[in-house]
């Protein structure tokens, strides 16, 4: 059996000593940010990307390798473990063939075949299979035995049976073949459970519905799951003849049966085909059925974790004051204002809408808010009133331009989350759980990552049937994902929340609530190696986070970059040779290009590791993230029923499926551009052309008003070259400045589910996992 190691290694197309190494590292604790950014050299170049793919796959193989010993154990302790079947077992490479191998074996409850057994009938069983010539009911008569429930030839042959088919139903080849023959050639069907027609309408697609299994793509698959879970549909895999004539003569041909008119041999025809019947074929459907829901599932986590990158690495509004308003009707529209920082300063609420409509003292009030704090941006949640709140917004503007006010719309999805949570608590002991919303959609405009790593990202809504797939699978993605942002932007120690900092390579909420503690009693960090002051931070948590935490304005300019501090010597070498001060040295592209990388290599740091310093030094700090810019939302357009076919809009992309992507267009309900509508070309993945947060231009198609559906599309000969992203918006600030909804994306409201035209490109992640050979078997 090829070690993990070596599995590996064929998996993902690396080396034996990358694998190694990398296998080694996450053993010892180090985080993929670390092992991706800082360790270059022992891995030779891993890339994140790769890592998080071994990560999951090394979890992977070392689960099938612990039931692959619990297995041996229990055959060997009944005696039955032969050299062949544990050689067998050892190579079993996949969950679903171990168990296969293992179904003879396993404990089960007191079945038909092992009453046959116990009455003594298995030398019946094998003489007819052994010999088709003799007759069945001759030879059962000898084993009659009325005391043992036997009292006939009848039911000594059906017992006769139960052992045959017991034996080919519990064969591994043969379930093998028939799985993989089943899963190319079978279909999924589903119908309606009597009834159910109004209870499930939104499963109207699938009241009759069939598609080969192994073409179904996630989404279908998994709304065909939740019918069958909410009571609407009943599924079942059916093979592509009706009458399973393959499936029972690949069971016939497994045992060597053929009908030769002997004795035995419509008997024996007959134990195939009930094998098939009764026992293979329901144990096959719950066996695919299953893989289809895991696959499914799979590519649904992989499209969350996409979208929850790029919606965690929008761009961030930056050190602005902003005035948040978490709009309401009778409740009032909450406000929070935060500084630059986002420290909060002010709050109130107002009642500008019904029942109160207090409007112009509202603005009023306002107005002395923005001016008292010098307010430059407006972040307004996009819940119930926001539309009528941002008319509020929009006429505060108007009244006072001199106040150079720019109005955005934020989704507030996950807010109220914030609010009641024990972070949000933490930070605002004081304050009302519905002021504490205000605060988080204000913030989250300023730094949508720093605010957002607050909140369950499954509370976030940007993903796809994220309640029905696994949520341990879907929590450790995400997690991933939330690691993978944080380090890559990297965290300033001085300001950073409890939150944020808990996301830091090596550090977890513990360290992170120390190390705020810490900057509470003493002050803020003077450099890096304070770090190793905080309570229960050793050297291993210090290696794995300094690298990632920036002081600015500290003692050490370099504290301020991406350099790890065990490289510092590298820069000192670079500064003796270039003769000038880090100061100097640091922003120098002209001499930092003059460098030869090769000539500051030693035994520690490599070619890789020194490039990348030398290219931190010429821009330190650098965020990756793109540049903010904002967009607006057409007037008077305000609920689905304002839209008219044909109409032009600009909008936000909230979210992005293998179906298609949903558009924000400002009637508190997303639009959907199905993937057919994407662009003028073949669209094999969305995410080639969208992500969440893109400005986009649409044109409606249609609007069901009973359904809740808007349809929309971006195809450039439908709407005039009006639908490309806009990629030219002019920076926020600008006197021409448009407003934009940031990229947080809604929950979807109601347009989430998928019409039943054909998806182009619905696989594109799976067939990216298979590209890598990472699909979970």
């Amino acid at each position: 059996m090829l070690s993990i190691v070596n599995r590996l290694s064929s998996e993902l197309s690396v080396s034996l000593k990358q694998v190694e190494s990398a296998v080694g590292l996450l053993d010892e604790g180090a985080t993929v940010p670390f092992i991706a950014r800082y360790r270059k050299e022992v891995t030779q170049g891993l890339d994140d990307t790769q890592l998080r793919l071994l990560e999951e796959r090394l979890r992977y193989m070392r689960e099938l390798d612990e039931r692959r010993d619990s297995i041996l154990k229990s055959i060997d302790e009944q005696g039955k473990l032969t050299g062949e079947l544990k050689g067998e077992i050892q190579k079993a490479d996949t969950k679903a063939l171990l168990e296969d191998l293992y179904l003879p074996y396993k404990k089960k409850r007191r079945t038909k075949a092992q009453i046959a057994r116990e009455a003594g009938l298995e030398p019946l069983t094998d003489l007819l299979f052994e010999n088709p010539e003799k007759s069945p009911e001759g030879e059962a008569a000898s084993f009659i035995d009325e005391e043992k429930g036997f009292a006939d030839t009848k039911a000594v042959l059906d017992g006769a049976r139960q052992i045959l088919m017991e034996r080919f139903s519990e064969d591994a080849g043969l379930l093998k073949e028939l799985r993989t023959y089943l899963w190319e050639e079978g279909k999924i069907v589903s119908e309606l459970v009597a009834g159910k027609e109004n209870e499930g309408a939104k499963f109207s697609d699938y009241f009759d519905y069939s598609e080969a299994i192994c073409k179904i793509p996630s989404h279908r698959a998994l709304a065909l799951f939740r019918g069958r879970n909410e009571g609407v549909l009943k599924i079942a895999l059916v093979s592509q003849e009706e009458d399973a004539s393959d499936c029972i003569l690949k069971v016939s041909r497994q045992f060597g049966l053929r009908d030769q008119g002997r004795g035995a041999d419509k008997w024996l025809s007959d134990c195939a085909r009930w094998a098939w019947k009764v026992k293979i074929s329901l144990h096959l459907e719950m066996d695919l059925l299953t893989r289809l829901r895991e696959e499914a599932e799979d590519e649904a986590i992989l499209v969350f974790s996409r979208n929850l990158r790029d919606l965690l690495l929008a761009a961030p509004a930056g050190t602005r004051a902003t005035l948040a308003l978490d709009p309401g009707y009778r409740t009032g529209v909450k406000v929070a204002v935060v500084d630059e920082t986002g420290k909060l300063c002010d709050i109130a609420t107002i009642y500008p809408h019904e029942p109160k409509r207090q409007w112009d003292q509202s603005i009023e009030l306002l107005a002395q808010l923005c001016r008292k704090n010098k307010v430059e941006l407006i972040s307004i949640g996009n819940g119930t009133a926001s539309r009528e709140t941002d008319k509020l917004a929009g006429d505060l503007m108007k009244r006072y331009p001199e106040l150079k006010l720019t109005k955005l719309v934020v989704s507030e999805a996950g807010a109220s989350i914030y609010s009641a949570s024990e972070y949000g608590a933490m930070e605002f002991p004081d304050i009302d759980v519905s002021i504490r919303g205000a605060i988080s959609i204000g913030r989250r405009l300023q730094d949508p990552l720093a605010e957002l790593v607050k909140i369950d990202p499954k509370s976030i809504g940007v993903g796809q049937y994220q309640h029905d797939v696994s949520q341990v699978k879907l929590g450790r993605m995400l997690d991933g994902v939330v690691e993978d942002c944080v380090n890559g932007v990297g965290v300033d120690l001085n300001t950073a929340s409890v939150a944020l900092l808990s996301h830091v390579s090596g550090l977890n909420e513990g360290l992170a609530q120390n190390i705020v503690r810490y900057r509470e009693e003493k002050g803020r960090f003077k450099n890096r190696k304070e770090l190793k002051e905080v309570t229960r931070l050793g050297p291993k948590a210090f290696e794995q986070a300094a690298g990632f935490l920036r002081i600015r304005q500290g003692d050490n300019p370099l504290d301020q970059s991406s350099v790890h501090p065990e490289a510092y010597p590298v820069v000192k070498k670079i500064i003796n040779q270039v003769k000038v001060s880090v100061d100097e040295l640091i922003g120098d592209q002209a001499s930092l290009r003059q460098l030869n990388a090769a000539d500051f290599i030693d035994d520690k740091f490599g070619l890789p590791t020194v490039q990348d310093i030398i290219a931190e030094l010429e821009k330190p700090g650098r965020d990756p993230r793109p540049e903010f810019s904002t967009a607006t939302f057409q007037e008077g357009i305000e609920k689905p029923s304002d839209l008219k076919p044909d109409m032009r809009l600009e909008g936000v992309v909230t979210n992005v499926t293998n179906f298609g992507a949903f558009v924000d267009v400002g009637v508190h309900q997303d639009g959907l551009v199905h993937i057919s509508h994407l662009a003028d070309k073949f669209v094999k993945d969305p995410h080639e052309i969208v992500k969440p947060g893109d400005v986009v231009k649409v044109r409606v198609l249609e609007v069901d008003l009973n359904r809740k559906r808007i349809s929309l599309s971006m195809k450039a000969k439908d709407s005039e070259n009006f639908n490309k992203t806009d990629k030219k918006v002019k920076k926020s600030g600008s006197q021409h400045t448009k407003n934009r909804i940031e990229s947080q994306p809604y929950r979807n409201k109601g347009s989430q589910k998928p019409s039943r035209g054909s998806e182009q490109g619905d696989n594109a992640l799976a067939e990216a996992l298979a590209k890598a050979k990472l699909k979970i078997k």
